[in-house]
């Protein structure tokens, strides 16, 4: 196991979930975000997506990345990219219709993503398959844990809901308690994300001190 899976690819793995975030340290990603976290299921199955779609994209492009002309790896990127993008669409459209309504275009535009063209730039086109894989689940996660954390307050505070289903108490509103509107448009999700890259930078700041 440790043959497949050293301290080099544990790195690999987790850099991207704290320390190099892709949303809150190199800012990668926020329109998404900031879009299908209104609810927390969307946002889930957004973030599991562009988990599968980064790490099987970066394995393909390390695989043949030595017979990729140079001037055309763009488009060859791109290719690979919106083949796993749309075979990820066809499975949400046959077993969670609902969801991909509610991601709507969002699921497509995976292929513009800069994480996505960013990891297999960066990393895919210069390191090994396996490599490649690690560092496409470790992004992807990254990417998936702060739109679950997005999605968790705006729903529950602007719905007071979770998956749909009522969380919070009668009695807190018969007591006076009110949903919160500004939690399912889009400032307020601005703001979650700015809140998590401040509490993330400040953090790198004390770690490195």
């Amino acid at each position: 196991m440790s043959e497949f899976f050293s301290k080099k690819q544990k790195e690999i793995l987790v850099a991207p979930l704290l320390k190099d975030n892709p949303i809150t340290i190199q800012v990668l990603g926020v329109c998404s975000a900031l879009a299908v976290t209104v609810k927390l299921e969307p946002a889930i199955v957004m973030g599991l997506s562009v988990t599968v779609i980064v790490a099987c994209t970066s394995l393909v492009i390390s695989l043949i990345r030595n017979t990729i002309p140079n001037r055309i790896r763009f488009i060859v990127q791109l290719v690979v990219a919106a083949a796993l993008v749309t075979m990820v669409s066809e499975v949400l459209k046959a077993f969670a219709y609902d969801v991909s309504v509610q991601l709507s275009v969002y699921v497509g535009l995976i292929i513009t993503n800069c994480i996505l063209m960013g990891r297999l730039e960066a990393f895919a086109m210069s390191k090994g398959p396996w490599d490649s894989f690690v560092d496409g689940i470790g992004n992807g996660l990254g990417y998936a844990w702060i739109l679950i954390v997005v999605g968790f307050f705006r729903e529950l505070l602007g719905f007071g809901t979770l998956f749909g289903y009522h969380v919070i108490p009668e009695s807190f509103f018969n007591a006076g308690y009110l949903n919160n509107g500004l939690m399912a448009m889009p400032p307020m999700a601005l703001i979650l994300v700015a809140i998590l890259i401040w509490i993330q930078k400040s953090r790198t700041k004390e770690l490195a001190k």
